[in-house]
C-alpha cells in the first residue's frame, strides 16, 4: 500500500515538474478523435501559444470530450473545459448569424471561407455578442459539403427523395427540406453505424469526414457541387471566466493569435485532408459526380429564399443590413480564393 501511494505521489510531482514553467495551463476537450483535422488544429493553435510565451501559457489535453458534441458549447460556458470548439448547428435556433456561413455555393476550400469569415466577424461584433458565457477565439467553417450515399448516383434533385440521410443540423437542415430529402438530425461521430447498419442511406458531409469516420469503404457515390452545396459554422471558443482572469499579457497572448490567424489553422488543415480523402474515395471506387449546369440551377432556385430568410431573421435579432454584411463575406471569400 505505501508503495502504491508513493507511486501516485511520484506520479503528481513528475506531472508538477513538467507543468511547473506554466503560470497558466488550459484544459482542452475535443469532442472528436485526437486524429480528426478539427482537433489536431486546436492542438496547432495550442502549441503555437506555448511557443509564443516560452512555455509560460500551455494546454492540457483530456483524453476524451467532456461531453458530446451537442453539449460542447454549454461545457465551455460552464467551466466544465476550458477551450473546445462546437458546431453552431448542434444547438438549433441558439445561433442566427453565424447561419450567414452555412448557406449553399460559398466557397471550394475551408481556408479562404474561414479567414473571410473571421474578417466579417471582426468588423460586426453582433457574431461574437451571440456568444454569451464564452470568448469567441475564431469562427470557421469546413471545406464545401457534398451528398453522400451507398445506393445511386444523384444527378438531378428528384434523385434525392427516397433516400434517408443524416445531417447535422443548422442551415444543412433547412436547405435539405427544401430539395425534399428525408433527413435525420445526428452528430457526425453517428455517421459510422447509421450508415454501416443501412439505418440511413446517405449523409452531408465534407469530403475530410468520410476518411475521419471511416464511411469512405461504406459510401459508393459522391455528388460535389461548385461552391458546396452547404456549409458549418464553427466556433473555437475560451470560457469567458478563464479569459477573464488572464494577465493582460497573457490575454495579448492569446488575442494575438486568435480570429484570422486561428482560422487560418483550421481552414489549412480542413483543406490538406479535404484533398487526401477525395483522393482515397477514388482509390475506393466511390463514384464521384459533378452537379451539372441544371441540377445547380435548380437547387439555387429552390434554396434562393434561404438567403432572405436569413436576412430577415437577422435583422429581427438586431443585426443592421445583414445583405450588406452577407454581400461583403462573399466578396471576401471570392477575393481570397483567387
Amino acid at each position: 500500500m505505501k508503495t502504491f501511494a508513493f507511486s501516485l505521489l511520484a506520479a503528481a510531482a513528475a506531472l508538477t515538474t513538467g507543468m511547473a514553467r506554466a503560470d497558466t495551463v488550459f484544459t482542452v476537450s475535443s469532442w472528436l478523435p485526437p486524429t480528426h483535422t478539427a482537433s489536431m488544429a486546436q492542438k496547432e493553435w495550442c502549441d503555437l501559444l506555448e511557443k509564443n510565451t516560452a512555455g509560460k501559457m500551455k494546454c492540457n489535453f483530456l483524453p476524451r470530450g467532456v461531453t458530446g458534441a451537442p453539449g460542447t458549447y454549454d461545457a465551455i460556458k460552464n467551466g466544465l473545459a476550458d477551450i473546445s470548439f462546437t458546431v453552431h448547428g448542434y444547438t438549433p435556433g441558439r445561433f442566427v448569424y453565424t447561419q450567414m456561413a452555412e448557406l449553399p455555393f460559398l466557397g471550394n476550400t475551408s481556408e479562404p471561407l474561414s479567414i473571410a469569415y473571421s474578417r466579417v466577424a471582426a468588423k460586426y461584433p453582433e457574431f461574437a455578442g451571440e456568444h454569451q458565457g464564452v470568448k469567441v477565439l475564431a469562427f470557421f467553417t469546413h471545406g464545401p459539403g457534398i451528398v453522400f450515399n451507398t445506393k445511386r448516383p444523384i444527378t438531378k434533385v428528384d434523385d434525392l427523395s427516397g433516400l434517408k440521410f443524416r445531417v447535422g443540423g443548422g442551415m444543412v437542415n433547412e436547405i435539405s427540406k427544401t430539395l425534399g430529402m428525408n433527413v435525420t438530425l445526428k452528430p457526425a461521430p453517428d455517421s459510422y453505424e447509421l450508415l454501416s447498419g443501412g439505418v440511413m442511406d446517405g449523409t452531408l458531409f465534407p469530403a475530410e469526414s468520410t476518411e475521419s469516420f471511416k464511411i469512405d469503404k461504406i459510401i459508393r457515390h459522391a455528388t460535389t457541387f461548385p461552391g458546396g452545396l452547404y456549409n458549418t459554422s464553427f466556433v473555437f471558443m475560451m470560457n469567458q471566466g478563464k479569459y477573464d482572469k488572464l494577465t493582460p499579457e497573457e490575454k495579448k497572448a492569446v488575442d494575438a493569435i486568435s480570429g484570422e490567424t486561428a482560422a487560418r489553422i483550421f481552414g489549412r488543415g480542413w483543406d490538406k485532408v479535404d484533398t487526401r480523402a477525395l483522393a482515397l474515395m477514388q482509390a475506393n471506387g466511390v463514384v464521384v459526380t459533378k452537379a451539372e449546369a441544371k441540377f445547380v440551377a435548380d437547387v439555387k432556385a429552390r434554396t434562393s429564399a434561404l438567403e432572405q430568410n436569413w436576412i430577415k431573421s437577422a435583422e429581427a435579432k438586431g443585426m443592421k443590413n445583414p445583405a450588406k454584411v452577407l454581400a461583403e463575406f462573399r466578396a471576401e471569400t471570392a477575393k481570397l480564393e483567387k
